[in-house]
C-alpha cells in the first residue's frame, strides 16, 4: 500500500517557551493534534489529499488560537479580512480567495472556487457573492476579546502586528508572529495537495494581501515534485515565489524535498529578511517542516506510525 501522510502548521515567528504558560502550550498542542487527526482520518479512509488538507484547515479556522477563520485579526478599519488557497498536485487545479468577510471557513470557499468555477482567484464582494451561490456557511462578525484588545492597542498608529501574542499588550509591537494556518498531504494514490488560510496582519491597511492565497508564493502543489504551505512575513515570500521555488529546485536541480526547502528557507529567504517557514510533502509521502524563526506551530502524522507535534526550535 502507498504510504500516506499529512503535515500542518499554525504560524511561525518569535515563539518562545518563556512566553508561554503551561495551559496555553497545552491548548496549542491539542489544537494542532486535532487538526492533524482530522486530516489523517480522511487519508486513512482512502480520501483524497485535497479533502484531507481541507479537513485539517477547517479545524484550525474554527480554533480561536490561530489567525484564520474565527480567530482572524482586525484590519485598520476594524474588520476581519481573510485569505485562503488550495491546490491539487494531480492536475494543478487551484482555488483561492482574498479579502473575505463573514465566511466561517475560507478554505471551503477556496475549494469551491477550484471545483465549481472557471477561475482560480476571487476577491472581496465577488468572492462573498460566490460563497452565497455555493451555499457556503456565513457567520455574523465574530471576534475574540483578545483580538479586539490587540487591535485597539495599535489602531491609532501606523504600526501593525504580524500576528498575535498572548503576552501583555505592551509586548505587542516587539513580538513577531506570522499568523497563518496550512496543511499538506499525500494520499493512498500518491496524489498530493496543499492549502493555506490566514486572517492577515493586525491593523493592516489598503486591503493588503499576503502570500497565503497566492499560488506559487504561499501555496503550491505538483505531484511531480511537492506540496508546500508557507507561513511568514508575506512580502518576502511573494518576492521569492517561495513555494514554487521549492518545486523548481526539485524538478530542475534534482534536489530532495528537504534539500529544496532548506535552500529556500535558510538561504534564499534569509537573504531577503524573510522570516518564517514552510511545511512540505512529496508523492512518496515524505514530510519536511523547516523554519528559520524561533518557533513554528506544526504537526505531522503518517501511515508508518509517526506522529509529531512541535512548537519551538528544539
Amino acid at each position: 500500500m502507498q504510504k500516506f501522510s499529512i503535515a500542518i502548521h499554525g504560524g511561525a515567528g518569535t515563539i518562545l517557551r518563556e512566553d508561554m504558560t503551561p495551559e496555553l502550550e497545552q491548548a496549542y498542542i491539542r489544537g494542532l493534534q486535532e487538526s492533524v487527526d482530522a486530516g489523517y482520518a480522511v487519508l486513512e479512509e482512502g480520501g483524497s489529499a485535497t479533502n484531507a488538507v481541507k479537513a485539517a484547515i477547517v479545524i484550525l479556522e474554527d480554533n480561536l488560537l490561530f489567525n484564520a477563520g474565527r480567530g482572524s485579526v482586525f484590519t485598520k478599519k476594524g474588520v476581519q479580512e481573510m485569505d485562503a488557497a488550495i491546490m491539487d498536485g494531480k492536475d494543478l487545479s487551484a482555488g483561492a480567495v482574498a479579502g473575505l468577510r463573514n465566511v466561517r471557513n475560507p478554505i471551503e470557499l477556496a475549494a469551491e472556487v477550484m471545483h465549481n468555477s472557471n477561475h482560480v482567484f476571487l476577491s472581496g464582494k465577488g468572492a462573498n457573492d460566490f460563497a452565497i451561490k455555493q451555499g457556503i456557511k456565513l457567520e455574523p462578525d465574530e471576534f475574540s476579546q483578545f483580538r479586539y484588545d490587540q487591535w485597539k492597542a495599535i489602531r491609532d498608529s501606523d504600526n501593525y502586528s504580524l500576528d498575535h501574542t498572548h503576552q501583555g499588550l505592551e509586548e505587542l509591537m516587539k513580538d513577531k508572529k506570522f499568523g497563518t494556518v496550512g496543511a499538506v498531504a499525500c494520499d493512498m494514490d500518491g496524489n498530493i495537495a496543499a492549502a493555506t488560510s490566514t486572517g492577515g496582519m493586525t491593523n493592516k491597511k489598503y486591503g493588503r494581501i499576503g502570500d497565503s492565497p497566492l499560488i506559487g508564493c504561499g501555496t503550491y502543489a505538483n505531484n511531480l515534485t511537492c506540496a508546500i504551505s508557507c507561513t511568514g512575513h508575506g512580502e518576502p515570500f511573494i518576492r521569492a515565489v517561495a513555494a514554487h521555488d521549492v518545486s523548481a529546485l526539485m524538478e530542475y536541480k534534482g534536489m530532495s524535498l528537504k534539500e529544496a526547502m532548506d535552500k529556500v528557507v535558510n538561504d534564499k529567504l534569509l537573504k531577503m529578511d524573510g522570516e518564517g517557514g514552510m511545511i512540505g510533502v512529496d508523492a512518496a509521502a515524505n514530510v519536511s517542516m523547516i523554519f528559520n524563526s524561533a518557533g513554528m506551530y506544526r504537526g505531522m502524522r503518517n501511515s508508518e506510525g509517526e506522529n509529531i507535534i512541535g512548537i519551538y526550535k528544539d
